[in-house]
This record gives C-alpha cells, sequence and structure tokens, in this order.
C-alpha cells in the first residue's frame, strides 16, 4: 500500500545547490552590469555633449613664473590643464563682449554652429622677447611691411608683408594711440582667414613676465578699442603677481 500511494503522489528533484547559487551570482552580475551600463551611458552622453568643455565654474590656481591666474574651469580651454598646480602656459577662451567662460547658455557659440564668430581665445605664458608688439613695430614690423597701406576697419591701416619677411599670408593692421605705441596685429589673409576662427593676433606684457597673446576674430577690428581694454581687464582680473 506504501508503495502504491508512492507511486501515484508527484515526484519532487532536489535541485544542487551550487546549481542555485551559480544561477543567482549570474542574475547579481547582469544587474549590476544594467547599472554600470545605465550609469556610464548617462557619463558618456554628457562628455560626449560636452565635446570637451566644461560648464564647472570651480576656481583654479595656476602659477607660472611669479605669477598666479586664478580662473574657473570653464574658462580653461583644455581639459588636462583645469588643475591646481605649475605651468608653463595656460590657455583661454571666453566669449566677447560677455567675456564669461562656457556654459550651456553659450554652447552654440562655443561650438560655432551660428554665423557670428564671438570666442577669443587668451595664451599666458613667459615673456620670450623684450618687446610686446606694439613695441616690435617701429624697430622690426616697419622694415617689413609694404608702404602705403590701405585703410583698415576702426582707423586702422594694413599693411601687406614683403616677401623676404616670413610672414606669408599675412597683412598688419595698426592704429596710432596718442601717447602710446600704436595697436598692433597680425591677421591671415586669403583663403586661410575665411577657414580660421580667431585669424587675427595681438600679444602685450601682463603681470611679472607674462606675455599675454590673445587671438580674435577680424571683423573685431572695427572696434579694437573696446576689445584691447575688455581683454586687459579680464587678464587683471585673473592674475596675481608676486610684486
Amino acid at each position: 500500500m506504501k508503495q502504491a500511494a508512492t507511486a501515484s503522489g508527484p515526484e519532487f528533484e532536489v535541485v544542487d545547490s551550487t546549481l542555485m547559487k551559480r544561477v543567482f551570482y549570474a542574475f547579481a552580475a547582469l544587474a549590476l552590469l544594467s547599472v554600470a551600463i545605465s550609469l556610464g551611458g548617462k557619463w558618456l552622453g554628457r562628455s560626449i555633449a560636452m565635446a570637451g568643455y566644461t560648464d564647472d565654474t570651480t576656481i583654479h590656481e595656476v602659477v607660472i613664473g611669479n605669477n598666479v591666474i586664478a580662473v574657473p574651469a570653464n574658462f580653461i580651454r583644455f581639459e588636462q590643464a583645469r588643475r591646481d598646480g605649475i605651468a608653463s602656459r595656460l590657455d583661454l577662451y571666453m566669449r566677447y563682449p560677455e567675456m564669461d567662460g562656457y556654459s550651456t547658455a553659450a554652447r552654440d557659440d562655443f561650438n560655432h554652429t551660428g554665423a557670428r564668430k564671438n570666442v577669443v581665445f587668451l595664451s599666458f605664458e613667459q615673456q620670450m622677447m623684450s618687446r610686446d608688439m606694439s613695441g616690435r613695430f617701429a624697430p622690426i614690423y616697419s622694415a617689413l611691411i609694404v608702404q602705403p597701406g590701405t585703410p583698415g576697419p576702426g582707423g586702422t591701416t594694413l599693411y601687406g608683408f614683403t616677401e623676404k619677411s616670413g610672414y606669408l599670408n599675412e597683412v598688419l593692421a595698426v592704429a596710432g594711440r596718442p601717447g602710446k605705441d600704436p595697436f598692433v596685429a597680425r591677421c591671415l589673409s586669403g583663403p586661410s582667414a575665411e577657414e580660421s576662427l580667431a585669424p587675427c593676433e595681438r600679444d602685450f606684457q601682463v603681470g611679472d613676465g607674462l606675455s599675454l597673446t590673445y587671438r580674435f576674430p577680424r571683423e573685431f577690428l572695427g572696434n579694437w578699442q573696446a576689445l584691447d581694454a575688455a581683454i586687459a581687464a579680464a587678464a587683471a582680473h585673473v592674475l596675481k603677481t608676486g610684486r
């Protein structure tokens, strides 16, 4: 009778506990992988969207020689330079005339998706020459340009360079300043200028033995006085010297 009852009842199989553990661990691993992919996807998506930019406004103090440049991270052009410490050079960018760094609201300007160019690029590094660009006009540039020049925007005069000058496909923009050396900037010309986001450049001395070079769209030559003053003010705002 007992054998008959056993035969007619349901059969149960004992599952190996080791197999169950393996199944459990497999599901746990899949769950963790899913979370990692989700978080990684969000991080990667933001990274791609930022395209090397950052909207972080944390102040970094960068030391060049006897100078400290205290500037928000979103003004610093290259990711590896967004740190505190000693450097030989620091590259920044900002919008003009707002003089602000990257932000979500300014994304299109920094990505250059519109027709208007309004980003300027600044580079701080230790001074290599005794004279800045304005100071080099009389002793150097004046001997390398073709006279007479042609009228340029904002009261500037544009000069081509001689063939032996070494400045191919460039022009020199010069404007007088009462009681000072002239305003001087070098600008690309021809197709190179059309392809460049900032075809003009100028440098001047700041801080303790620093040279500041800034590059800007040629359209800004028409208001060079305001541009030059804004750049000088921005440099003075972020720069501290050991003097």
